[in-house]
């Protein structure tokens, strides 16, 4: 079968995009997504996202990780999804609304080119989850910080997906490549996690690695960066507002007190589109 893709990239954060709006692909998305998110025989990818029609929002994004594995939200493709959207004129608005599985995301288009394109978008992420039973981590706790899993002591936060947050003096390849699959899977993650190694340089700057839960580690994550933001704060070692610097960008990170909603601003990037030659 031959399938319309769209390759785009967030900070680094690439994904494979499907136009269910055009193309009404009924297909195995958990099969299609670990083959077309191959970086030596598929397109190549952190995983495959699909935009389709929704009846509660604007529009609805699906994300599979490059396992196969569903997710419940990226902070980085939703981005991506709505330049698409507004680029290609399905939308009329510089604000809009995602429909997704950790719920409906409201974003504006933040920033924009010459030709009118979007460059960077603003995603209003919610309010974070801290208690433990919702996040879901085996600690009864809210928030969940001082946790020690695995030898590393942490901070657990939910963006509509699970995260656990370590503050290290230097993040090192043996940090993410090694223990973060062991910290992905560790007993006390029932649903697995996504694990983030941060380093704080200021009080409104952060870098971050991060082991994706189905991806292993990746350029860049955009809800891991809103939970780094938020452990920062937790853990008294930034202000509210920081710059969060990621293998492959930075990005805008706001904690709001008045609303306790975190806001997420950052670049979204069309990459290649193409034509996959899907065989089941």
């Amino acid at each position: 079968m031959d399938i319309e893709f769209i390759k785009m990239e967030g900070a680094g954060n690439d994904y494979v995009y499907l136009d269910l709006l055009k193309n009404n692909y009924d297909l195995d998305f958990n099969d299609l997504s670990k083959k077309i998110a191959d970086r030596h025989f598929g397109v190549g990818g952190d995983g495959l996202v699909l935009m389709m029609e929704s009846r509660e929002a604007h529009y609805r994004m699906r994300m599979f990780n490059a396992d196969g594995s569903e997710a419940e939200m990226c902070g980085n493709a939703i981005r991506s999804v709505g330049k698409y959207l507004y680029d290609r004129a399905y939308l009329d608005d510089r604000e809009f609304s995602i429909e997704t599985l950790a719920g409906i995301k409201h974003l504006s288009v933040f920033e924009t080119d010459e030709d009118g394109r979007a460059v960077k978008l603003r995603v209003d992420m919610g309010e974070p989850v801290l208690k433990g039973v919702d996040i879901p981590v085996q600690f009864d706790m809210e928030p969940v910080t001082g946790v020690t899993v695995r030898g590393y002591e942490g901070t657990a936060v939910s963006m509509g997906n699970p995260h656990f947050v370590i503050f290290v003096d230097e993040i090192t390849d043996n940090h993410v490549l090694i223990d973060g699959p062991l910290l992905e899977k560790a007993p006390e993650f029932p649903n697995k996690i996504n694990v983030e190694f941060v380093n704080v340089i200021d009080r409104e700057h952060i870098e971050m690695r991060v082991w994706e839960r189905g991806s292993g580690e990746t350029l860049a994550c955009g809800t891991g960066a809103c939970a780094s933001g938020v452990a920062s704060v937790l853990s008294n070692k930034t202000s509210r507002e920081m710059n969060v610097k990621l293998l492959g960008g930075t990005l805008r990170i706001e904690w709001e007190e008045s609303s306790n909603r975190v806001y997420m601003t950052g670049p979204a990037t069309e990459v290649f589109s193409g034509i996959y030659y899907y065989i089941q």
